[in-house]
């Protein structure tokens, strides 16, 4: 899917970003893959790694998604972009609110205005289960992201350009997860959570970047891709990193929910069983209904990781954590 084709990942100097050049360069051979960050010491590091001596492919572009000419001129030829970048710190963010809607919101509308009017062929965005019922800026932004990109598909009309969406819970050891935070509080000997009820849903990287591949090859335009992931309990997560560190409830965070959500109540009446991830197929893609993937879920369905029918146990989320750390070798898990 990817050779001889010109790839552009925003944010390509996060934690998705690198694992996601790591597998396109050692299983694909693309023309060109372009990493458009705004941060020229992120992407400096990163030439250690990638540098075009050793992948001739590689491109690094300084720009900001803020900037519509910018994302112009980094679109010329452009086959396919993948949208990574946004400001996604939850407490940062509830007190700087416009820097958010700048560019989770109107960073992701220049991204549809440069792709339409550039040809490019298929996007697709990186959301959030905090786009669901959102209670914090964040959530709310990544909402107006989904919306944005699901409407884009009629925006675009005859041009060949195509937008999806892929959602999906926290991931594993990403900068800004709570575990490398854990991993950090084990040395003092005292976790800090700030309920102990909480739940979440956990993915990897690697099912990250297989769910991104998987939507691209199958997308229409207007989907919002889904995967069926375990969800975990916050204190399984400290017991799994240590059982004997002392653990101390600080309360809620603005912004913070007990539960998430990766699809509502209200949106199960779009939402198809795809196998191993689901579907929505909102009313605002222009989606036909023979097009469809999947089978339509039971009527009242909600999917969170409160009532979820997996769970990671202790050793599971020990196992997991482990392989994260070790890190030894990029193998993407079938979607």
């Amino acid at each position: 899917m990817f050779n001889n084709k010109v790839i552009l990942v925003t944010g390509g100097t996060g934690s998705f970003g690198k694992k996601f050049t790591e597998y396109v360069l050692k299983n694909y051979n693309p023309k060109k893959l372009i990493i458009f960050s705004r941060d020229e010491l992120k992407q400096f590091e990163m030439q250690q790694v990638f540098g075009d001596d050793k992948y001739p492919a590689i491109r690094y572009f300084l720009g900001d998604i803020r900037d519509k000419d910018r994302l112009y001129r980094a679109f010329e030829d452009v086959d396919v972009v993948v949208h990574a970048a946004a400001l996604k710190q939850v407490p940062a963010l509830e007190y700087n609110p416009f820097e958010a809607v700048q560019t989770n919101i109107i960073g992701a509308q220049n991204i549809i205005s440069a792709a339409i009017d550039k040809g490019v062929k298929k996007v697709i965005a990186l959301s959030s289960d905090k786009a669901v019922v959102p209670v914090n800026l964040y959530g709310a932004t990544k909402l107006c992201m989904e919306k944005l990109f699901v409407a884009a598909n009629a925006l675009a009309g005859t041009h060949v350009t195509r937008f999806s969406v892929v959602r999906y819970g926290n991931v594993i050891g990403s900068r800004g997860s709570v575990i490398p935070v854990f991993l950090r509080q084990k040395v003092d000997g005292r976790f800090t959570v700030t309920d102990d009820r909480m739940t979440r849903f956990w993915i990897t990287l690697e099912r990250g970047i297989a769910l991104v591949i998987k939507g691209l090859e199958v997308m229409k335009g207007g989907e919002i891709f889904i995967p069926k992931l375990p969800s975990a309990r916050i204190l399984d997560v400290c017991l799994a990193i240590s059982p004997e560190c002392e653990i101390a409830v600080t309360g809620i965070r603005p912004g913070e929910k007990l539960h998430e959500t990766l699809i509502s109540v209200d949106e199960a009446r779009y939402a198809y069983d795809a196998g191993n991830y689901y579907i929505l197929y909102l009313p605002a893609s222009g989606i036909e209904n023979d097009t469809y993937l999947g089978e339509t879920v039971p009527e009242g369905f909600v999917y969170s990781s409160e009532n979820n029918d997996r769970w990671l146990s202790v050793s599971d989320i020990r196992s997991i954590i482990d392989a994260q750390k070790v890190n030894m070798g990029l193998q993407v898990q079938k979607v």
